[in-house]
């Protein structure tokens, strides 16, 4: 198995000359890594959770800093931290449960000792006449090897504790690390079929003869709108040359190729066409906590013609482009963002953008919005 720092290194080179291309390859690609970093990583008997966020947080210093503009790396290391503190909480829920089960049982067993025939008044006096009595030389020899025994007894017993409790710290080390596994690939998953979540839900929003307007290059959309078309949708696309790249030529030879109806406009022609347009459907590079969207130059301008024209805005974005971060970083955002959407639809259906708070709490942690170092507390 690969070093898990030659792992990291080649990652971290990949990123910083723009090799990975795509927030979704992006984001698969770190939960990958992540995932490699914690099944070889070796943690303590005691706050297992604590080394390993360490572990994942000095990593993702390293990569958030590699390539700050692609947001998806962030956010799935803050995804793979809140798995680690959701698991550790888990379990801890589950040990004090069967705790909480053991002591139920010692008070039952303690009825039913309880519940034995009492010793008669006479065998205890007898019982206290004997310990009372000085002992004889015979007993003396005879309780020798009795009081090793007990001695030697109760230091195999202390002895077998000890390992029991060193084993049962093990086996729940190995749980932790085997659950946190489990739910990264249940994530990796997640973020492979994000476009065909997203694509089933093309019935419910595009209709018979409808006119929809798009904006550069997403494989998103171009699912989305195959999708539409699959269940015997007749509509027709206008898609935004999206100058400089001219991202929308791209678009457009792909969904001409998959038998759309569509045809390019020049960017200037936006506020000329939206008035004959039923939808805006864009796809998105990242989703700011706020609603703000960061996606292709040339959105600002078409969300303020939906926005006079009343036009309904969807963004189409994953689960893993949902960044917790409000847009105050100059280094990676020059605009103002504000929401332009209507609607949001993501891999677990559609939402408004005031209901972005609810999904970054279900699916981030406060505590790891800022990714740095911090000392393991025991």
């Amino acid at each position: 198995m690969p070093d898990t720092h030659a792992l990291v290194n080649d990652f971290l080179n990949k990123l910083k000359k723009r090799k990975i291309e795509g927030s979704k390859t992006t984001a698969k690609m770190t939960a990958e890594l992540l995932r490699s970093v914690i099944s070889q990583q070796r943690i303590p008997n005691t706050n297992q959770a604590g080394a390993l966020i360490q572990a994942i947080n000095a990593i993702g210093e390293q990569l958030v800093s590699a390539n700050p503009v692609e947001l998806a790396v962030g956010n799935i290391v803050r995804r793979v931290l809140h798995i680690i503190r959701e698991e550790d909480l888990s379990l801890t829920t589950a040990s004090i449960g069967g705790l909480s089960l053991q002591a139920l049982s010692d008070d039952e067993d303690n009825v039913d000792r309880d519940d034995r025939p009492v010793l008669s008044a006479a065998a205890v006096a007898a019982a206290a006449r004997s310990t009372l009595r000085a002992p004889s030389l015979q007993t003396l020899l005879e309780d020798v090897p009795h009081s090793a025994a007990i001695h030697q007894s109760s230091s195999s017993a202390g002895d077998s504790e000890e390992k029991t409790k060193s084993t049962d710290k093990n086996s729940r080390s190995r749980k932790l690390k085997h659950n946190v596994i489990e739910t990264v690939n249940d994530l990796i998953q997640d973020i492979a079929t994000c476009h065909e979540l997203i694509a089933e839900q093309a019935v419910e929003h595009i209709h018979h003869n409808e006119v929809i307007l798009t904006l550069g290059s997403s494989g998103t959309v171009i699912e989305f709108l195959c999708a539409a078309k699959e269940k015997k949708r007749n509509f027709r696309v206008f898609v935004a040359e999206g100058a400089p790249r001219y991202q929308g030529h791209t678009l457009a030879k792909e969904l001409v190729a998959r038998g759309l109806q569509t045809t390019v406009i020049t960017d200037s022609a936006v506020f000329a066409m939206i008035s004959r347009v039923n939808m805006v459907i864009v796809g998105a590079h990242a989703v700011m906590a706020n609603g703000g969207v960061i996606a292709p130059v040339g959105l600002n301008m078409v969300a303020l013609a939906a926005q006079r024209h009343a036009v309904p805005f969807v963004v189409l974005a994953g689960i893993h482009k949902l960044c917790p971060l409000y847009p105050h970083n100059p280094e990676v955002l020059l605009n103002e963002l504000k929401s332009p959407s209507d609607l949001f639809i993501t891999d677990t259906g559609g939402h408004n953008p005031s209901y972005m708070y609810r999904l970054i709490a279900d699916y981030y942690s406060a505590d790891d919005l800022v990714l740095q170092q911090r000392p393991i507390s025991s």
